[in-house]
């Protein structure tokens, strides 16, 4: 049940309204989630500065996909999980692979070491050691993409728990 009801331009105020006819007027309308954030001009502006921000990273998109997808299965963001279902699938992931980063791991050794890290990103940080970062360079990440972890897990932790906070639900557009 959704807790909050979407703005929209007209009826968004301050920063938000700005925010939100910007976004409609590049892609033609807002989701139901940024829709739903404009109620806080500086949740909305956070998520959109570091969801342009992570367009940037170095990490290949189908690992930071699965990564998304263990993090979203834990946290519980039925919303979020059917997203990153979805673009997992357009970059090409197969659905063993889908199934797999949700119990958090991969076939792909290299994937599984780096969806188990973001797991820990997520759940422990404070355990994380410099064996466990040497082994992702043994696996071939470099620094900036083990970092670029670090804004996978947040960026999942925010949309997730916002959607969960606001009760924002998949619909039939949704599936």
């Amino acid at each position: 049940m959704t807790r909050f009801e979407a703005l929209t331009p007209d009826t968004a105020t301050g920063a938000a309204k700005d925010m939100l006819a910007d976004i409609v007027e590049r892609h033609g309308s807002a989701s139901r989630m940024l829709s739903t954030m404009a109620h806080s001009p500086a949740v909305l502006g956070g998520y959109l500065g570091l969801n342009k921000a992570m367009k940037r990273a170095k990490l290949d998109r189908r690992v930071s996909e699965r990564i998304s997808l263990a993090v979203q299965e834990v946290q519980g963001c039925a919303l979020c999980l059917g997203a990153h279902e979805r673009s997992a699938r357009s970059l090409g992931v197969s659905e063993e692979e889908i199934a797999l980063a949700r119990k958090g791991t991969s076939a792909d050794p290299a994937v599984a070491a780096m969806v188990e890290f973001g797991l820990r990103v997520y759940t422990s940080p404070a355990t994380i050691t410099s064996e466990q970062v040497a082994a992702l360079r043994r696996h071939g990440y470099g620094d900036r993409e083990i970092a670029d972890v670090v804004g996978v897990v947040a960026i999942n932790i925010m949309t997730g728990a916002f959607n969960l906070v606001a009760g924002l639900e998949p619909d039939q557009h949704d599936s």
